[in-house]
Order: C-alpha cells, then sequence, then structure tokens
C-alpha cells in the first residue's frame, strides 16, 4: 500500500477528451491520458483491500492493488509484468472495457472509485513508449499444430499462449485485416487499430501464422440478422481443419444482429449497425468502398441504448448527420446507483459516454411500431418511424395510450445486440448448440471448453455469447489453458 492515508487526501481525476469541435474533424482517439504524477496519485487512492473486490470484479482477474502500488512508487517496468501476467493486451481494454473493476472497487460503497482503467491505460502504453513490449517466442517446439478460428480479442489471446507454450499456431480470420469486432466493430475515435497491428507484429514474431480473407465452412444466406462483415477469398472446409491440426479452436464473434420485425423493416436506410460500423472502419484503413452508408446531413435515429448504438452516434456526428436521437425500449436508469444494494456488482444507472456529448437526444421507454416510407422520388426508402411509450405492468411491457409518435428519419441503425454466433461455422464441425444457439462447451476441469467434437474447442463470443472485450481475452487464455493440457497432458499455462 503506498500511502495510507491517499484514499483520504486525494480525489479521484478522470483521463481527459479534447475538445467536441475538434475531435468531430478526425477519426483519431481523443482522450488525454494521466500523466506520470497523475497516475501516482490515484495509485495511492488505492487502499490495498484485505480482500480487494475489484480483482473479483475484473474478468481476467488482474492483480490491481499490486500494479496500483508499483504505479505509485514509480516502478513501471515491474508494473506492466503484473498487468501482463493476466491480460495479454491491456492497451485493448484500457480504451474499451467499461471496467467492472472500478464498479467492485471497495472506495465505490461511499466515495469515487480508484481510477483502475485509467491506470492500466498509463502503464501499457509507457510500456510501448519504452519498448518493454517485446516478443516472447517459446524455447523449445512440443511439435502440435492448433487452428484458431477467428481473430478478435479471444482468438488472439489463446493464439497468443499456445504459442508461447510452443505449439503452432495459425489463425484463420475471414476478413482481409486481422481484428474480429475490435477492427471491425469498434470506432478508430475509440481505438485506433495500430494497437492491434503492433500485437499482431508481436505474435508473428512469436510464431503465429495468420491467414486473412480465409472463410472456415460457409456462410449464411443473406437473411435477416446474417449481414456480417466478410472478405473472404477462399473456403477451407472443417474436414481438413480437423485432418490438418492437432486440435481447433472456434473463437468467432456474436455476429448475428438482433433484427425488428416492424411494417417497412425492408425500407431502404435501415440497416445493422454491423452494416454501418465496419465501412466506415475499413474507409478509414484506406480501402475503397462503394455505395458507403453515409450519415452526413441526414436524420439518424439509432434503436439501441448500448455500447454499439453509441457508437453508431459517434460516427454519425462524425458524418455530419443533421440531427442524431437514440432510442432505448427500458425505463431511463436512475443518475446515481443504489450503492448499498448493487455494490460491488454493476451497478443500474445512467451511463452517458462521449458520443452522446457531442451531440444526442435520447429517449427511453420507447418502442418502434414502424417504418414509414417517402413518397415520390424516396418511394422505397425510410422517411419517418413511427413509436409509442412504453411501460412495465405486471413484468410485461403495455403501450401508453396517446403516446403515438412519428419521428423525421432518414436513416434508421439497429444496435440492438447480438443474438449468437453465425451457425455455418458450427455446422460444419458438427458443434451442438445451447439454447441461445451459441456452440455448447463449459468450462469446469472436466469439460475444458471443449465441444461435443472430438479435438474441437470453443471460447469468446461463440461460448457465451455477446459479450465484453475484457471476458473475450479470460475466455481464450482459459481455453488455451485447456487446449495445452489436451495436447499434452499437463500444462503449465495460467487460468
Amino acid at each position: 500500500m503506498g500511502k495510507v492515508t491517499g484514499f483520504l487526501e486525494f480525489e479521484r481525476l478522470e483521463e481527459g477528451y479534447e475538445p467536441v469541435p475538434q475531435r468531430l474533424k478526425t477519426w483519431k482517439e481523443f482522450v488525454i491520458g494521466l500523466s506520470e504524477e497523475q497516475s501516482k496519485v490515484q495509485g495511492a487512492r488505492c487502499m490495498d483491500c484485505g480482500t480487494p473486490f475489484c480483482n473479483s470484479g475484473c474478468p481476467v482477474n488482474n492483480i490491481i492493488p499490486d500494479f496500483n502500488d508499483l504505479v505509485f512508487h514509480g516502478d513501471w517496468r515491474n508494473a506492466i509484468d503484473v498487468l501482463h501476467s493476466t491480460n495479454n493486451f491491456p492497451e485493448f481494454t484500457g480504451r474499451v472495457c467499461p471496467a467492472p473493476c472500478e464498479a467492485a472497487c471497495t472506495l465505490n460503497v461511499n466515495d469515487d472509485p480508484v481510477g483502475i482503467k485509467s491506470i492500466e491505460h498509463a502503464i501499457i502504453d509507457r510500456a510501448w513508449a519504452e519498448n518493454w513490449v517485446t516478443p516472447m517466442p517459446a524455447d523449445a517446439k512440443t511439435g502440435k499444430k492448433v487452428a484458431v478460428v477467428g481473430s478478435g480479442p479471444a482468438g488472439l489471446a489463446a493464439a497468443q499462449q499456445l504459442a508461447r507454450a510452443g505449439h503452432d499456431v495459425t489463425v484463420f480470420e475471414k476478413n482481409s485485416r486481422i481484428g474480429g469486432l475490435l477492427r471491425y466493430g469498434i470506432p478508430d475515435f475509440k481505438m485506433e487499430k495500430s494497437h492491434i497491428d503492433r500485437r499482431v507484429a508481436q505474435m508473428e514474431a512469436e510464431g503465429v501464422v495468420f491467414r486473412t480473407g480465409v472463410l472456415v465452412g460457409a456462410m449464411p444466406a443473406d437473411g435477416a440478422g446474417s449481414k456480417v462483415t466478410n472478405d473472404a477469398k477462399e473456403t477451407i472446409s472443417a474436414e481438413q481443419l480437423q485432418a490438418d491440426f492437432d486440435a481447433v479452436l472456434l473463437t468467432g464473434g456474436s455476429e448475428v444482429s438482433r433484427d425488428l420485425p416492424v411494417p417497412g423493416r425492408d425500407l431502404d436506410g435501415v440497416h445493422f449497425a454491423m452494416e454501418f460500423l465496419p465501412q466506415q472502419n475499413k474507409v478509414v484503413a484506406g480501402d475503397k468502398l462503394k455505395g458507403q452508408i453515409m450519415a452526413t446531413g441526414k436524420h439518424v435515429i439509432v434503436i439501441g441504448g448500448g455500447d454499439t448504438g453509441s457508437d453508431c452516434v459517434g460516427t454519425s456526428n462524425r458524418h455530419g448527420a443533421a440531427s442524431v436521437t437514440q432510442f432505448e425500449l427500458m425505463p431511463q436508469p436512475p443518475e446515481e446507483e443504489d450503492r448499498p444494494l448493487t455494490w460491488p456488482y454493476w451497478p443500474y444507472k445512467l451511463r452517458t459516454s462521449s458520443s452522446h456529448e457531442e451531440g444526442c437526444s435520447r429517449e427511453f421507454a420507447i418502442a418502434t411500431k414502424a417504418f414509414i416510407a417517402g413518397t415520390g422520388k424516396d418511394k422505397g426508402k425510410v422517411k419517418a418511424l413511427q413509436t409509442v411509450h412504453v411501460q412495465w405492468q405486471g413484468g410485461k411491457m403495455v403501450e401508453v395510450p396517446g403516446t403515438e409518435k412519428e419521428w423525421p428519419a432518414d436513416l434508421v441503425l439497429l444496435a440492438m445486440g447480438f443474438v449468437h454466433p453465425v451457425s455455418p461455422v458450427l455446422e460444419a464441425f458438427g458443434v451442438e448448440r445451447d439454447g441461445r444457439g451459441n456452440a455448447k462447451a463449459g468450462t469446469d476441469d472436466s469439460t475444458g471448453y471443449a465441444t461435443n467434437v472430438p479435438k474441437v474447442f470453443a471460447a469468446g463470443d461463440m461460448r457465451r455469447g455477446q459479450s465484453l472485450v475484457v471476458w473475450a481475452i479470460r475466455e481464450g487464455r482459459q481455453a488455451a489453458r485447456e487446449v495445452d493440457r489436451f495436447l499434452m497432458g499437463e500444462t503449465a499455462l495460467p487460468r
């Protein structure tokens, strides 16, 4: 514990943002990280609790009090080693994780929690700047070959762990660039893709082989919820992977979007968020696209109040939308959580993102009844949508009479979450699915992320459904441990 009275002396300091007019002109990150001295002061607020709930609140179980103390004492070199011992990619989580560790912080019972995420961000940025992040190739090879299908955070974490255990790892990605939803789902203004690129370079130096533009199995038919980004130029069968590799780990994302089947759904201008966001990311990366979905000069309505919806808001504002409105089906949460009731768990409270602050109207407890087409030259295009307010009675959602309203809308983005991974991948391997359509694989010692198919494993959103990047990294690491044990009979990889 760096400073016994630190939590009494110092207040929480948030990371800063560039001014809204400035950041709306660019697709670059705009968060201003803490300085070395500011990080030290924030580390001093950590109480080094006897039972650090932040550790269990963090899905990868980061050893948070230890790296807070090391930062307070200026020992940044050891701080990155502690951080890397549980988290392969803190530059990802330090930017886009919602920080459940902070919700679990003991200070959060009656004060502002320790700025754990900002300290993590500062540690990894310092580590890259000091060239402390270097390849860690295995001392010896095992001769075993592993195929990882999907290059999102789960696949990357698993691939890195398995390569460091001495296995020959090949990552298969259907798109032209590595990263999965980190690459194509998260806007560059939240996380620039150079962070992915330098990790890929590190992993290649550790022996990981990346094969992009390769589709495993077959794409789903174009239909409701099935439109996913796919740049594949070749295909490979499940049978071929099973023949060529000693183990196969499925780590694809939960890519089938939840649809809204109301009248007018097929109108031009109504799109899934994951049709809209990947296009902009590709353009930022230098790709040339025909018919990009643009919000410029349009009245944009985003349906869905989560992170994906927030990303649509920020992207629409950077396009120069005439207006942006976000709908949420649930009632507006309280601005402050009931801490004695919810701590140390993730609280139910109103969350306002940086994208909301850039310009967005928010409507709660509202349901969309229909999309309305224009007339004349706008025939077949969405020009408005009809809504009604709702309320919960007896555990059921009912419409509030007299609250019907029509909203102008030239672009509607559906950001209501994801229901399950694309089914052809699982079908190709013959993997059983659970009741939600995800790969059926347990996580305890007896099942170890294994599916019903011999030597085929599943982890991340492919197994657990839509979740956070930090959960994906956890599952990738744990699945790598189980694959290593399956191949070698024992494992030294950390759980």
